[in-house]
């Protein structure tokens, strides 16, 4: 809702007033104030617009997860790099569904801006090489699969990158 730089200044004045709380001797207050700024520090690491994004997704709910990515009209200017991030790979996600080419873009500028897990790094990678290889890229596909494969840790996307290597087998 609010530019990223605007959140800043509003927890700085924040924690400003609870400094002169505290020195009124109000401590409860101040420490109140202090809670208070943190949530709009949390925020300008976490894009409030792309949490409530994240939820629609959860519910598989795609064109609520467009509508909510809709509302952030610049980006760039709004947002810091790593929620550009997860902007373009809620994009890829969408567009996955329906123009593979515009996904591949969202994926590989997602993953260029950088996503702060590895699971949606390797879930990112994971798209991309089915995209490359529906486009008959299979160089390009093995290798995504194996880095998609390295980076998943916890072994969540198993099934899938198994599943993708026997479709490669019929190419």
């Amino acid at each position: 809702m609010f530019h990223k730089n605007i959140k800043l200044v509003i927890a700085a004045g924040i924690i400003a007033y609870a400094v002169y709380q505290f020195i009124e001797g109000n401590i409860g207050n101040g420490i109140a104030l202090i809670f208070l700024s943190l949530i709009f520090i949390f925020l300008y690491f976490r894009n409030e617009i792309i949490l409530l994004a994240f939820l629609r997704m959860r519910k598989q709910d795609m064109e609520g997860t467009h509508k909510w990515l809709s509302k952030i009209k610049n980006p760039e200017a709004s947002l810091i790099k790593k929620q550009q991030g997860y902007y373009n790979y809620l994009h890829g996600i969408i567009f996955s569904q329906k123009n593979l080419t515009t996904a591949e873009k969202y994926f590989k500028k997602a993953l260029q801006l950088g996503l702060t897990m590895d699971y949606d790094v390797a879930m990112a990678k994971l798209s991309l090489a089915g995209i490359a290889m529906q486009k008959r890229r299979k160089r390009e596909a093995t290798t995504l699969l194996q880095e998609a494969k390295k980076l998943d840790k916890q072994g969540m996307l198993t099934e899938q990158i198994k599943m993708m290597q026997q479709q490669m087998k019929k190419i």
